[in-house]
This record gives structure tokens, C-alpha cells and sequence, in this order.
């Protein structure tokens, strides 16, 4: 036979387009159609419903960016349409291209029933199936012209970001307003077509089954009339019977279709505009369930399903509903999807608190999955967050988008810091906007890793990023696809229906230990210096505003504020978002997270200070207050006394220019350039700074990676380097015992103050950057004398090894990387930390002096200034602490880490205050003191292994206890876990090294 093999494929491909596919609509009337601008921000539905509309006509200009359209569509169904399936064809001035990323829409009745939404490929609203000649049709269309800010030529900077510098043209053309007939016949043929050809395309040339397909599809063109497609759709259908009904071979991959929208709480849009997309999804699911019998959909993100459930009740309904039968499922547990390497232990678990409590509280669902599709890389800690959490498995696809190297699992146990062990499950479809294309399915077969242990995987299905969901094309070509010869089969299944199996099928999977690095958008760990110090700053004043408002209320009977805390903690998990956190959004995004964490901080500061000040009563005795979890200046954890204060610092001037700061234990050597080339440990007599080389050292890189400005930062950015050795001035601080430095370099200033506090074996060093770079990195360089092959680094409930050298291309690929409140360098008898209070980047590299010995630099990263998505990233003024700590223990990094993070308070009152519970271990670390949620005035207490040595412990509570339980993250009592005994408000406990309790102790 001769090989015509590409001539029918290209006939397939041109009357598809060019025929079949037109004739879906073969006949068409013009809607009348009206509109009104909300003038500003977007109204309640009945005020848009209500107001006075002017008309408008296809062709039309519209939208201006970040503004409210409301269309009013009207027409009269025709006479001769009866019996017909009929839909109103809405075309906002779509492109196919970008569902999620423009212009979209709601529609209503007039009544203000919402119907669906309206995106780039779900423009269609049905009218009647069948429908009644001379029907009058009414609707309206709530348009959100939201900008496309990522264009074609992406990461092309631009002031559509902001609603204050995105102008006010019209970004849109109405493009079609239709009422028309659907031919379901030629709609069936296109999808029997399109799935055959899809399939065809992915087979070898050699497979008889390709073949086959071949003839087939040949046959059915033969049959088209070109002419009367509609007349003559049903006969080529009969043409591709045969190789549709031929089933799928027993050893088929078997794919489990979740239907889908990862839907981006803020990214490229601002977080009102995510209100409104999940509302226009969660519309637009239901619908598609109700005409879908066999389909399933997934919604992540508890903080969605509350917008919907506050902004848009009528939607809310139709969820409610759906939720009730099993096919609209709560999924992933998590207040939202949020990044996880950054998030402090306590965040990390009310992530799973918030979010596994609403979905309880509302319908009673618990899920047994984290569901994290698209997190830039995953912590080291997670694992037990996620089992204390009464979760057992983890879903993400991110990692599939590593550069460097290739994950070797897509099934597999991921082990955690403590030895946890979660089922997870990377989809090989490698993408969480599955549309069932024929090269996505193939994808996953090929793609899958563990073939001959396992059989199943998962595809998320449905536009994501900005929303739209699973179109009713997709739900077809999955039904083609349930029992097909030469693909995998499909079946709509809910996640813990997919994770049962994959579990049961492969129940000793390989395992992987550690973090899951994603080997991609390092840079988020740097960008948006504000929103990540606001972060920080949060979850310390929300420790403190829990652990004195609950020391309060149990000491002086002081109204715990359960509403107030819940509501914040909700708003600082919302900004932990993956695109808020990380600094990948817009700068509108950015903007209001900093006007927000700064509300939240005055709102937290009253909270504290009344607490404190019911616990202080009257008085003139001078009380510091210390929130960190170790003794402080004599000061317990958790209590208030006066401070005991020791020794004292000084400062002396020498011959070149230079400062010497001492306190005795500490001797620091500042020169003439405010650079620090001695840190000497005087107990130890050791030399913290490499000879030759000086600490406290900035350096600016030229930074513009290849792609994705905000979020990556490439390897070659160390190829350029400027030392900022310069200083305008190096002068004794105001008090007269720190140094001050100024450097001037570009068009920024750097302010610096070198102090060592009396006592204390810390240089702490202050900076102010008034940063006016643009595509450049800024560091903070210390050299230390130290040879070590790893480096800790602070992560959940822990830390985490990594290695200092570059020996596989899996080391080579970590050079920027996650810490929170510090990295600790150590040889067998002595270490050093470096402790921050509010960065994450970092990198650790070493080298070979001629001398023989090793040079380990740290390197913290300070900030960027990508001009994409926010022109202005981090454009002002921005202010740091880092503390170097010579002869620091693993133990000495997580209390300096904790100091420099919680600032002393200090208040007058009538005596010292006891602390709520003292804890007889250092190494054991309580990061939080609550009342109960549930409002039973229980103490919570949660606490974790921290130095990653096991550990017998007492934890003393200072008020009566009637009992104790041990809980999970969500304060219920662990069944299968015996609970400590109480000896006069003493607990004994024994920890695995990093574990992670909570106990619950009830009040007598």
C-alpha cells in the first residue's frame, strides 16, 4: 500500500478547521445588546443588574484595565428554531490562547440566578435543549477587562500591574453576541475526530493501530459533504464506530481524571479579581455536573470556598449542593496553596488547621491529601506538618518543571526531617491544566516512572491560573477515552479515590528523604523584601498575641480574642499564598500585602499590650516581657521579671582608621572601610573571619535571568560581581559603643551599625538599604574560617543538612537556597551561626586558600529588583538584622535565631509574671501557647525536638491541671497515642529527634 499516511492527516487538519467545525453553529441571529461601566471598583450584583444601560454593538471597544462591564444581551428565539438546541454564543473579545489570563465573565438571569462563567474557550450559554420558537432571552454579563499582563512576549515589563498606573484605554473588542443553533451531531463529530486524530499522531508510524485510525478517519471525511456538513455528520460519525469501540489493552495505564482550576489567589490579578474568578469557576462547574453525569471536580484553597460562600451566596448554593452528592470536592486541607519552604513552623500548621476546619465545619469532609500542584519546592519539614494534621498523602506537579535534573519517582514515599513518611504522587501529565490532548495523555504514559510497580496516575483537567475549570470539550474526549485501543484509559475519579488505589496497587513505593527542591525560581526567596518581612513579623506577633493574651486570660480572666486571632491568622496564611510570599505577583498584590501586614501589626501590637498590661498591673517595677522560647537576661520563657543585666561593650579606635568592639567574650575588628576582619572567640580563642578576607562584606550582582524575572535567578549571575568597599563614612555610632557605615553605590544608600551587646557573643548587624537598582542582587558576604562538608539550615520544626560542595549535579543545582531564622557552619568542637530576622535566600560556598585551609563564605540575599511583573520591585527603603554568632552550638543558632526575631518588650507593673508553662530542656522548643479553639478554655501547648537529638523532657504547667491529652494539629486527642501522666501540673515527655507534639491540658 502507498504511504498517503501525512496527505490524510493534513486533510483531517484542514476540514476540521475550515468545514466541520463552523458548522458546529450553522445559524446564527444578532443579540441586542446594552452596557453600563461601574465607575469604580466592582458593585454588588443587583446594583449591576439595576443600572441604566446605553447600547453598545459588536466591534466595539471596551474595558478599561481592571474595570466592571455589565452587558445586557436580548433577543427572541426564532420561530423556525423550535425544538432546537439553542445557546447564546458570548465573545468578550476572547483569545483562545490565554484562558485564565484576560477579559471574563459572569452571566445571570435577570433574577440574579448565576448561570456560568464566560472565558476564553467556554463562550457559550445554552437557552433551551430543546427550545421554544419566539422565547424571549435576557442575560446578563458581569465583565471583569482585567489587562493580560503576561503577553506573548512575556515578562516584558509593564504598568497594567497596578490599577494606579494601568491607565484607562479599553483593552477589548466585543467580538461576537449571538443566539445560535448548536448542531450536537457535528459537535460529537469534531470531538470523535479530534480524539482519533490526537491519538493517531502518537503512535508509531509502524502500529497497525495507527493504521486502522487512519482509514477510518479517512472514511469519515469521505462521507462529510462539504456543503451539508450538518446533514451528513451522523453518516461520518457511523464511519468511526468501530475503531472508537475497540478497547483498550489489560495492560493500559489507567489515568484518573480530577477535574480541575488551579486558581492563583493572586498573581497576575489582585485578590478581589480571585474572588470573582472563583465565583465564575465554581459557576461554571456546577453547571457542567449537572449535565455531566459521570464528571468530578476538585477545589483546593479553603479561603476560595469562603470568598464564594460570603461574595456569592447564589453560587454557594449551587456548591453546597454539589458537595452533598460527592461530585464538587473539598480538596488539599490548606487555608490556600502556599509556598512552603518560607512559612514558619506555626503557619505551616494552621495552613492545615484553617483549612481542614473549614471543610469540616461546613460539610463535614476531612481530607486525606495535601494538594499543592504548582509550590515552587517543598521543605524539608512538611511531612509531619501533614501527618499531625491527620493527612496522608501529598499531590504536586512543580518539580517536573526542574531544570537541571530529573526527578526519578512519580510514586513514591517522601520522608521528612523527624521520619515521617507521606504517600506522594507527582502526575506525569506534567501539567495542572490538562485539556485531555491526545500529547498529554501519551505524555503520561511515556513519561511514567514506575512502570511494572504501578499502573495508576492522576490528571489534573481544566484551565487553571486564572480560573475557568473543565470545559464540556474535555469532558467528552475523557469519555472516548475510558476504553480506548492505544491509550490510556481515563475515568473521572475524586483525588482519595486515586490515592487509594495508587496506594494499594504500589504499597512499598521508592522513598525519598529531604526537601524537594525545585530546581526554578530560586529568586522567590529574595523578591519582595517587604511582603517577605511582613510575613515574618506577622507570625511573631501572632506567637506573642496567642501565648500573652492566653497567659492572661488565665491568670486575670482577660477576654481571650478567638475572633480576632482566627481572622488574622486566616489573612497572614491568604499572603502566604505562592505568588504573594514568593514576590511573583503584580505590584498591585504587593502593595495592598504591605498596607495589610502593617494593619495587622498595629492590630496584633493592641492585643499584646493589653495582655501584658492586665499581666503587669499597676506599678513602677520594671518588667521585660520575653516571648522567645529560651531564658532571657535572666528573664524565663514566657514570663516577665526584671532584667539582669551583665557585663558591658567598648569600643576603641585603631591606627588605621579602624574599630575594635569588645564585650569580653566577643572581640570584633571593624576597618577603616566598615568591613570586619576579625571576629575572634575569646574563650575559644578562635578566628571566626578567613584570613585575608573581611565579613559583613555587600556585593551586588548584575541579575536578569533568561525567564521568569520575579521568580528565578540563573547561575551566571555569579559570573559578575562588585564588592561595595567604598564607604562614605565609618564613624562610632551615637551611643558611642557601635560603628556606623555608609556606602553610597548607584543610585542607593546603604546605612549600617555594627554592635556587640554586652553579655551576649553576637555582632549584630543593622542595614538600611534605600534601593533604587534595577536588575541587580544584593548580598551580604561573611567568609568564615571553618571547614565543614554541610550546613544547617532552620526549616519546620527543624533544620535541614545540606552540603557545601558541588560533588553531583543535584548539589550544583541548590546554589540559592531556603533558610528561616538561620544556617549554622560547625567542625566537631566549635560553629557558627548567622541569623536573620526576616530573609530566606542564601548561599554557602567554599574554597581552598593557599594556606591549606578552607574558606566557607555565607552569603545572604538581601534583595532584587525585577521588573517583572512589578516594574518597581522593591524600589525604597528596606531595613535588615543579621547577627553573626562565633562559637555557636546547633542549640545557640535556634535561640540567637529566636532573639533576634522576638524583640524585648519591656513594661512597668506590680512584679514579675510567671510563665503559663515552662518547658526543663533547651532542646525542646514550644512555639505555641493558645487557648483551644473551640472555645473550652483548654491550654494548647505545641512544642518540637529542635537541636535533632532525642530528648526527656518536663513541661510545668503554672496553673491547675485537671488532664492532658495529646492532640493533633486541630486540637482533637490522638486515639492510638496514650496520654502523658500529670504530677502536680508536671508532664513528662520523650521526643524523637525534630518530633512534633501538641498537648492539650484541661484546666481544673
Amino acid at each position: 500500500m502507498h504511504d498517503d499516511r501525512t496527505l490524510v492527516e493534513a486533510r483531517l487538519r484542514r476540514v476540521l478547521d475550515e468545514r466541520i467545525r463552523p458548522a458546529v453553529y450553522p445559524e446564527s441571529v444578532p443579540l441586542e445588546v446594552a452596557v453600563w461601566h461601574a465607575p469604580g471598583e466592582p458593585v454588588p450584583v443587583a446594583e449591576g443588574l439595576a443600572a441604566d444601560v446605553e447600547p453598545v454593538t459588536v466591534g466595539s471597544r471596551w474595558g478599561a484595565p481592571w474595570g466592571t462591564s455589565w452587558f445586557r444581551v436580548t433577543g427572541t428565539v426564532p420561530e423556525a428554531w423550535a425544538g432546537r438546541t439553542v445557546e447564546a454564543v458570548l465573545d468578550l473579545g476572547f483569545d483562545e490562547n490565554m484562558p485564565g489570563f484576560q477579559c471574563e465573565g459572569l452571566v445571570y438571569r435577570p433574577d440574579g440566578t448565576p448561570v456560568k462563567g464566560l472565558n476564553p474557550r467556554n463562550q457559550w450559554v445554552r437557552i433551551g435543549a430543546p427550545v421554544q420558537g419566539g422565547e424571549e432571552v435576557r442575560l446578563h454579563v458581569e465583565a471583569a477587562s482585567n489587562p493580560v499582563v503576561m503577553d506573548y512576549r512575556p515578562f516584558t515589563p509593564t504598568p497594567l500591574g497596578d490599577l494606579e498606573t494601568a491607565g484607562s484605554d479599553p483593552q477589548y473588542t466585543l467580538t461576537r453576541m449571538d443566539l445560535a443553533v448548536l448542531d450536537e451531531t457535528v459537535w460529537h463529530l469534531v470531538t470523535d475526530l479530534e480524539v482519533l486524530g490526537e491519538l493517531m499522531a502518537e503512535l508509531p508510524v509502524d502500529a497497525p493501530r495507527r493504521w486502522e485510525i487512519l482509514r477510518a478517519v479517512e472514511r469519515a471525511l469521505d462521507a462529510v459533504d462539504l456543503q451539508d456538513v450538518g446533514g451528513t455528520a451522523e453518516r461520518a460519525r457511523s464511519r468511526l464506530t468501530d475503531v472508537l469501540a475497540a478497547p483498550a489493552v489489560p495492560s493500559a495505564h489507567r489515568i484518573s481524571a480530577v477535574g480541575h482550576a488551579h486558581i492563583d489567589s493572586a498573581w497576575l490579578w489582585p485578590l478581589r479579581e480571585t474572588v470573582r474568578k472563583v465565583a465564575r469557576t465554581a459557576a461554571n462547574m456546577t453547571a457542567l455536573l449537572d449535565d455531566e453525569p459521570d464528571f468530578v471536580f476538585a477545589m483546593s484553597q479553603a479561603q476560595q470556598w469562603a470568598w464564594v460562600k460570603e461574595h456569592r451566596p447564589e453560587v454557594w448554593a449551587r456548591v453546597k449542593k454539589a458537595v452533598a452528592e460527592g461530585r464538587f470536592v473539598p480538596a488539599g486541607g490548606m487555608w490556600v496553596e502556599s509556598d512552603t519552604n518560607m512559612p514558619g513552623s506555626e503557619a505551616m500548621a494552621r495552613q492545615f488547621v484553617h483549612g481542614k476546619r473549614f471543610f469540616l465545619d461546613e460539610f463535614g469532609v476531612e481530607n486525606d491529601e495535601a494538594w499543592l500542584p504548582d509550590t515552587f519546592g517543598f521543605a524539608a519539614g512538611l511531612p509531619q506538618i501533614i501527618k499531625a494534621a491527620g493527612s496522608r498523602y501529598l499531590l504536586t506537579q512543580k518539580i517536573s518543571w526542574s531544570r537541571t535534573n530529573r526527578f526519578p519517582h512519580h510514586t513514591f514515599r517522601w520522608e521528612g526531617i523527624d521520619g515521617t513518611r507521606i504517600f506522594t504522587h507527582f502526575p506525569p501529565v506534567d501539567t495542572y491544566n490538562c485539556s485531555m490532548r491526545g500529547a498529554e495523555i501519551a505524555h503520561a504514559v511515556r513519561n511514567f516512572k514506575d512502570k511494572g510497580a504501578a499502573r495508576h496516575s492522576l490528571a489534573p483537567t481544566g484551565w487553571g491560573d486564572g480560573g475557568g475549570g473543565t470545559t464540556r470539550e474535555m469532558v467528552a474526549k475523557a469519555a472516548r477515552l475510558r476504553d480506548l485501543e492505544g491509550s490510556a484509559t481515563v475515568t473521572w475519579e475524586t483525588p482519595s479515590a486515586f490515592f487509594a488505589k495508587a496506594e494499594a496497587e504500589n504499597p512499598e513505593p521508592p522513598v525519598w528523604v529531604g526537601e524537594l527542591y525545585l530546581e526554578l525560581h530560586r529568586a522567590t526567596l529574595t523578591s519582595q523584601a517587604g511582603t517577605k518581612q511582613g510575613n515574618r513579623r506577622s507570625e511573631h506577633l501572632l506567637r506573642e498575641a496567642e501565648l500573652w493574651a492566653a497567659t492572661a486570660a488565665v491568670r486575670t480572666g482577660f477576654p481571650y480574642p478567638y475572633a480576632d486571632l482566627d481572622r488574622i491568622w486566616k489573612t497572614v496564611l491568604l499572603h502566604q499564598f505562592h505568588d504573594i510570599l514568593p514576590g511573583s505577583s503584580i505590584a498591585w498584590v504587593h502593595r495592598e500585602a504591605r498596607a495589610t501586614y502593617a494593619r495587622v501589626a498595629d492590630e496584633l501590637g493592641g492585643i499584646i499590650d493589653a495582655a501584658q498590661r492586665a499581666l503587669a498591673g499597676e506599678g513602677s517595677v520594671p518588667l521585660l516581657f520575653n516571648a522567645a522560647p529560651h531564658t532571657r537576661s535572666g528573664v524565663p520563657a514566657g514570663g516577665a521579671r526584671p532584667a539582669e543585666m551583665s557585663g558591658r561593650t567598648t569600643r576603641a579606635e585603631r591606627p588605621d582608621g579602624g574599630h575594635v568592639l569588645d564585650n569580653g567574650l566577643l572581640r570584633v575588628g571593624v576597618d577603616a572601610r566598615g568591613l570586619v576582619d576579625s571576629a575572634l572567640d575569646l574563650a575559644a580563642g578562635r578566628e571566626t573571619i578567613a584570613p585575608g578576607r573581611t565579613g559583613n562584606l555587600l556585593q551586588l550582582h548584575q541579575d536578569l535571568p533568561n525567564m521568569w524575572d520575579a521568580w528565578d535567578v540563573d547561575e551566571f549571575y555569579r559570573n559578575t560581581v562588585t564588592d561595595l568597599t567604598d564607604a562614605d563614612e565609618v564613624t562610632p555610632g551615637d551611643d558611642g559603643v557601635t560603628v556606623r557605615i555608609v556606602r553610597t553605590f548607584g543610585a542607593s544608600r546603604v546605612t549600617q551599625v555594627l554592635s556587640l551587646p554586652p553579655g551576649e557573643k553576637r555582632l549584630v548587624v543593622d542595614t538600611e538599604v534605600d534601593w533604587h537598582e534595577t536588575e541587580k542582587f544584593l548580598k551580604l558576604a561573611f567568609p568564615l574560617d571553618l571547614h565543614t562538608d554541610r550546613y544547617a539550615s532552620e526549616t519546620q520544626f527543624g533544620h535541614f543538612f545540606r552540603p557545601t560542595h558541588t560533588n553531583t549535579s543535584w548539589e550544583a543545582a541548590k546554589f540559592e537556597a531556603c533558610n528561616h531564622r538561620f544556617v549554622h557552619l560547625q567542625e566537631p568542637d566549635w560553629g557558627v551561626a548567622v541569623v536573620n530576622d526576616g530573609t530566606y535566600g542564601h548561599d554557602v560556598t567554599r574554597a581552598v586558600r593557599g594556606d591549606g585551609g578552607t574558606t566557607t563564605t555565607v552569603r545572604v540575599s538581601l534583595l532584587r529588583a525585577p521588573r517583572f511583573p512589578d516594574p518597581e520591585t522593591d524600589q525604597g527603603v528596606h531595613r535588615f538584622r543579621h547577627a553573626l554568632v562565633p562559637g555557636a552550638s546547633i542549640g545557640d543558632a535556634v535561640r540567637e535565631g529566636w532573639r533576634v526575631n522576638l524583640p524585648e518588650r519591656r513594661l512597668h507593673g506590680a512584679g514579675e509574671v510567671a510563665p503559663l508553662v515552662t518547658v526543663d530542656r533547651d532542646s525542646v522548643v514550644v512555639t505555641a501557647v493558645k487557648l483551644a479553639d473551640d472555645g473550652s478554655g483548654d491550654v494548647v501547648v505545641r512544642f518540637h525536638e529542635a537541636h535533632g537529638a532525642r530528648a526527656h523532657a518536663t513541661l510545668t504547667a503554672g496553673f491547675p491541671v485537671a488532664g492532658v491529652e495529646v492532640t493533633d494539629l486541630l486540637e482533637r486527642p490522638l486515639a492510638d497515642t496514650a496520654p502523658p501522666a500529670v504530677d502536680d501540673g508536671r508532664i513528662t515527655v520523650r521526643l524523637r529527634p525534630f518530633e512534633l507534639m501538641t498537648l492539650r491540658l484541661k484546666r481544673a
